[in-house]
């Protein structure tokens, strides 16, 4: 394997709970989209807009919690 030609750069400093919140409120909007639209759509759409909301919440718990350690 030949040898890096530079160095890597240093890694990025990201608020990773604003990204969480953000991508969480963007899957909030659409389900409230797709709740307005009712029975026009398919309901695994709905479901899935729904797990985009609560598995962040868990993510945000488990981040707190590793970050208390």
């Amino acid at each position: 394997m030949p040898a890096p030609t530079r160095p890597s750069p240093p890694p990025l400093q990201v608020d990773t709970v604003r990204v969480v919140l953000t991508g969480t409120a963007l899957w909030a909007i659409a389900l409230v989209v797709l709740l307005f639209l009712g029975d026009r759509v398919d309901p695994v759409w709905t479901w899935t807009c729904v797990a985009g909301v609560v598995l962040p919440g868990l993510g945000l718990a488990l981040m707190r919690w590793q970050g208390q350690r």
